[in-house]
Parts: C-alpha cells; sequence; structure tokens
C-alpha cells in the first residue's frame, strides 16, 4: 500500500496535521475547562474550525461533555435553535432516554422527537435524530423557546453534574436572525452558567469585532483570541519535514515557496502542498523541487479556470480593476495617487467602494494595513490571466 498524502485540506484536520498552533489550543482548553466565555475571530482557511474540534476532542476525553453547532447551517432563527437544542440533549446521552430526557428538560415548550432509523428494527445509536417545536408560531414563542434553549447548558451541567463546553461557530450569523434580540437572550443565558464553557467562533472578523463593540450585548463577555497567520519560517519546515517523513526529499526552499506562493493562509499552504506531493508521487519520483511546485500550480490554474473566469465576468468593471491593482500592488496604497494613476482607477471613494463589494463577495479581505485575495489561486489567475 503506497504512502499516504501528508497534507490534509478541505476538511477538519486532527492534531497531528497542525503547524504549530500548539499556544492557541492550550489557551482555548484551559479557558473551556474553566468555564470562560471565549471569542475566537479569525479570517477564513485559517484552520478554525480543526482548531476547535481538536480542543472539544481533549476535553472530552478529560470527561467533560462536549457539544458543536455550526451556527450559519440554519436557514431560520427556529431553525438554529431546533438545531442547538437537539445537539444538547443528544450529547452523550443512551438512545433509550432520549426520550424521557427531552421531555423532562423541554416540557415548557413541547418539543416533538423523531427517530430515522437506517434500519426496521426501530431507533439506534446509528439512526438520526431530529428536534422540532411544531407549536411555535409568533415571535413571542420564539422568544419564549430562545429561553429555554439558552437555558438548557446550565440545566443540563446541573443534572449531569458534568462540565460541558459548547462551540458555537460562524456565530457571527446570529445577527441575521432577529436583530440584537438572540444576543441579549443568549448573553443573559450564559453569563451565569459557570460550569459551561462557550466559544464563540466567527470568520467573519469586522462583523465579530462589531458584536464585541461597547453597547453590544457582548462587550467584556470574555477573553478574546484572533486567529494570525503561522510562522512563516515554521510552517516552511513543517512541510519540508512531512515531505521527508513520507519518503519525499524536498530540494531546498520548496517549503518557504510553497508558504510564500500560498500567501501564508494554513488552507491553502496545505491544498499546495498536498497537490505537488500527490503529482510528485504519481510521476514517480523520490524528491519534490520547485519545478514540480510550478508545474502543480500551472495545473491547478487550469483546473480552476471555468470557476475564475465566471467569478471575474460578475464583478463590474470598477471591481475588477482594483482587484487587478491590488494584485500587482501587494493590497497596499490603493487609494494613492501614484497607484489609482499607474492602474488606471476611478476616484478614492469609488476604489473604497469597490473594495467593501470585494470584501463582502469573500473575494477579499483585510487584514491589517492590506487587502488580500482570499483564495490564493485565484489571486495567481488574476496575475496572469487578466489584463
Amino acid at each position: 500500500m503506497g504512502q499516504e498524502n501528508p497534507f490534509v485540506y478541505g476538511e477538519i484536520v486532527t492534531a497531528g496535521a497542525f503547524a504549530d498552533r500548539e499556544a492557541e489550543r492550550e489557551r482555548l482548553a484551559r479557558d473551556l475547562a474553566e468555564g470562560q466565555k471565549v471569542f475566537l475571530i479569525s479570517p477564513r482557511r485559517y484552520g478554525k474550525s480543526s482548531l476547535v474540534r481538536d480542543v472539544l476532542r481533549g476535553l472530552s476525553r478529560q470527561k467533560i461533555l462536549t457539544v458543536e453547532v455550526t451556527v450559519a447551517a440554519s436557514s431560520s432563527y427556529v431553525g438554529f435553535l431546533e438545531a442547538y437544542a437537539r445537539a444538547l440533549v443528544t450529547a452523550d446521552t443512551p438512545i433509550g432516554r432520549l426520550r424521557r430526557w427531552t421531555a423532562e428538560l423541554l416540557q415548557a415548550v413541547r418539543p416533538e422527537l423523531r427517530f430515522d432509523s437506517p434500519s426496521p428494527g426501530g431507533p439506534s445509536a446509528g439512526g438520526g435524530v431530529t428536534l422540532a417545536f411544531p407549536a411555535v408560531r409568533t415571535a413571542r414563542d420564539t422568544a419564549r423557546l430562545a429561553a429555554e434553549v439558552f437555558a438548557l447548558p446550565g440545566r443540563i451541567a446541573a443534572a449531569r453534574r458534568q462540565r460541558l463546553a459548547i462551540a458555537l461557530d460562524e456565530f457571527q450569523a446570529v445577527v441575521s436572525f432577529d436583530g440584537g434580540n438572540v444576543e441579549h437572550a443568549l448573553r443573559a443565558a450564559v453569563q451565569d452558567q459557570r460550569a459551561v464553557g462557550y466559544v464563540f467562533a466567527g470568520s467573519e472578523p469586522s462583523l465579530m469585532e462589531r458584536m464585541l463593540e461597547p453597547r453590544r450585548p457582548f462587550y467584556k463577555a470574555g477573553p478574546v483570541m484572533r486567529l494570525e497567520k503561522i510562522d512563516e519560517e515554521l510552517f516552511a519546515h513543517f512541510i519540508e519535514a512531512r515531505f521527508a517523513a513520507s519518503g519525499l526529499r524536498p530540494e531546498p526552499g520548496l517549503g518557504a515557496a510553497i508558504v510564500e506562493l500560498a500567501g501564508n493562509v494554513p488552507y491553502d499552504v496545505q491544498r499546495l502542498a498536498h497537490e505537488t506531493w500527490d503529482d510528485v508521487r504519481v510521476a514517480g519520483r523520490r524528491s519534490a523541487g520547485l519545478d514540480d511546485l510550478h508545474g502543480t500550480l500551472t495545473r491547478l490554474l487550469g483546473e480552476h479556470h471555468t470557476a475564475f473566469e465566471e467569478s471575474w465576468q460578475r464583478l463590474t468593471l470598477a471591481q475588477r480593476a482594483v482587484l487587478r491593482a491590488l494584485v500587482l500592488e501587494d493590497g497596499r496604497e490603493l487609494m494613492s495617487g501614484d497607484v489609482r494613476t499607474r492602474h488606471r482607477l476611478p476616484g478614492a471613494s469609488s476604489v473604497q467602494s469597490a473594495l467593501a463589494a470585494l470584501v463582502r463577495q469573500d473575494v477579499v479581505m483585510k487584514a491589517e494595513s492590506r487587502y488580500t485575495v482570499s483564495d490564493s489561486l485565484y489571486r495567481e489567475w488574476v496575475a496572469r490571466k487578466t489584463f
């Protein structure tokens, strides 16, 4: 059997696939175990969800009950409350006790529990469970349901005499459900749950930062963690070490070139390393170098050409011009007169509007004082295929 590719992207990864992040993992695990309410803010593709999942796995081994819900997966406020309640009541609950446990915890809001078993023998641990609240029809009903669901973690911790750690991923999505009411209701519930740790994780930094401003419910509600880029030298060494451990000798500078070409974005670094490893292995070679890397990049750009061209065509002419200037100027000084003249850009206010639109479309993200293209492959396509 051939050696497995040591680089993983596009899915939740285990601790072995992490480069660095030890300090972040230790801090988050400690805070959650102590019942802190932590806000984890990270740009997309930085490995936030994998980090949270890995921490929860470790806490579970310490007999802490863990629950994870992706807020953005729900299409409505009630849908989110149903998903959250289901995750809470089913966490480490024997299937035979689930119906009684649910009724005891949620009797005030009359839940409807359904079992979708994969076999004709009835409900089993492998079958699906659906939790719904069909009696909820009005805004007042929804507010009452929210109060009950948000109080559940504290009640479960008390009933089981067990600490809980809860991850609400893509937490910024709550603002789309019911204005500020969700934030107020959730903050009121969690602030007294001493035996329950929360991580409110979000990948839209600007939205998450606004949720923590003065006069917002979560202002000073708990510690804030911001995922930064991994040290470039450390990341490059990690890449080369994993090439070597898998039996492929990395030529000098390969790791640094992959990190630089991928913009030091963890997802993009792992993707480029994964694809390069695959190409070298398929070619039957025992070493990987810069020529292999650029061959892989050329292949990937060809495979993504149609999707990137469609994305480019959806942009306005002003947005295209600003995006191309951003790529060529490394995201800096885009409002300056020199840059606007050099790239035939409109006035500074129009450039700012175009940048804001690109950020909203997740084409571009802003980190500190510069803008970057969210997908490093798209950045390379823009640099090579547009004019």
